[in-house]
């Protein structure tokens, strides 16, 4: 495994659409199991395939609970909105206010080229349809309401043990 190049906003693999994955090859494995591992280490919640140069429509999403991989995914319900901050880490250190769908079921393959389905409310809901729209060239900055923002990241204090606080 190993850490990828996250591609940044003005990069023009970001506004293309992505191809459909016709079968798993142990080149798009490893492909998966890099962009978990690339999500994980820029603590994001969601990064898709052309963030990391790959136009193939694979995501993965992780808001604390495992990742979730998605292979051709498509969203087949909305419900509800939602209004809040969501950033991006193909535009680094800023943020904006953006509405999304409350609650989402999409439908993919997972690794294996199986069926699944995949139901998110609140932030899974947003960081699944922000994934799915990099898939078809389009970032969140295109519904930021207003402007971008800066975002600040509190470093975090070392404890006594030499560890960092929670």
């Amino acid at each position: 495994m190993a850490i990828r190049q996250i591609r940044e906003q003005g990069d023009e693999i970001l506004t293309k659409k992505c191809r459909e994955v016709k079968e798993i090859t142990p080149r798009l494995r490893e492909l998966i199991e890099d962009m978990i591992e690339t999500m994980h280490d820029a603590d994001g919640v969601g990064l898709a395939a052309p963030q990391v140069g790959v136009l193939r429509r694979i995501a993965v999403v992780d808001v604390g609970e495992g990742p979730i991989i998605l292979v051709n995914p498509k969203v087949v319900l909305t419900e509800g909105e939602q209004t809040g901050q969501e950033g991006c880490l193909s535009v680094p250190g800023k943020a904006g206010i953006v509405t999304r769908p409350m609650k989402v079921k999409v439908e993919a393959c997972n690794e294996n080229m199986e069926n699944v389905t995949v139901e998110g409310e609140e932030l899974l809901a947003r960081a699944l349809v922000h994934e799915i729209d990099h898939l078809n060239g389009h970032m969140y900055t295109e519904l930021v309401e207003g402007d971008l923002f800066e975002v600040k990241y509190e470093e975090e204090e070392p404890s006594e043990d030499g560890g960092t606080k929670e």
